[in-house]
């Protein structure tokens, strides 16, 4: 499976994110939207952690069942179902942040707005070809929590299967609470977290050419 997956991104071809870690990262992005369960659940996030990624899981899985037009690659739909089903469910912004560093107090306000849009449109160019290799063989299995369980900041795992024969993934979902319920903002993946493997790559960018330059380079499409 960690084959296949990989094979699905080998045609990406953004500046920042054609590294071999970042086509292991896009198998997470499968694992989030993929459950066993196909009948959805609206996602409480006033609910246990381990309880709230599988409603999420769950709601995004019944959406592409029920949506042809994402399977045969409709982008515009795929936006659709990122904007209403997964980034409510985000810390988008505090994603953006740890990943910028201290780089993050030097941007003003509108590089800041203009960076967390930039990220987004680059998670959404992924999502948009993990979700037409969905099946209804793709399950994920919430494992039993593990730490403090009145902790406001918590990792959920998980293990993502395709066939009944393929080696499990494991997944790792960091959320934090907030007076509004659970949000996640940051997912691993063997051993790889996103928001360190970004860091990296956006240190490399903003010494070479600034907040500016990679705005500019994480919106470049794709050639």
């Amino acid at each position: 499976m960690r084959h296949n997956m990989i094979d699905i991104f080998r045609n990406l071809n953004y500046s920042l994110v054609n590294s071999l870690r970042f086509k292991i990262f896009a198998s997470i992005l499968i694992g989030f939207l993929t459950s066993a369960q196909a009948t959805a659940q609206q996602p409480d996030p006033m609910a246990a952690p381990t309880v709230f990624v599988q409603q999420v899981a769950d709601q995004v899985l019944n959406a592409l069942k029920k949506d042809g037009s994402v399977r045969s690659g409709d982008t515009a739909r795929v936006n659709e179902i990122v904007d209403e089903l997964i980034l409510p469910n985000v810390n988008l912004e505090k994603t953006t942040r740890l990943a910028a560093g201290r780089s993050w107090r030097d941007a003003t306000p509108e590089q800041q707005a203009a960076l967390v849009k930039a990220f987004r449109g680059t998670l959404g160019r992924t999502y948009s070809g993990a979700l037409t290799k969905i099946d209804d063989a793709t399950t994920m299995k919430v494992l039993p929590f593990r730490g403090d369980a009145e902790a406001n900041d918590v990792v959920v795992r998980s293990q993502v299967t395709q066939f009944s024969n393929s080696s499990p993934i494991q997944l790792d979902y960091r959320l934090e609470k907030t007076p509004k319920g659970w949000r996640i903002y940051d997912i691993n993946v063997e051993n790889i977290w996103l928001i360190e493997n970004y860091r990296n790559q956006f240190a490399q960018q903003i010494n070479q050419n600034g907040i500016d330059g990679l705005i500019q380079a994480l919106n470049k499409p794709k050639q």
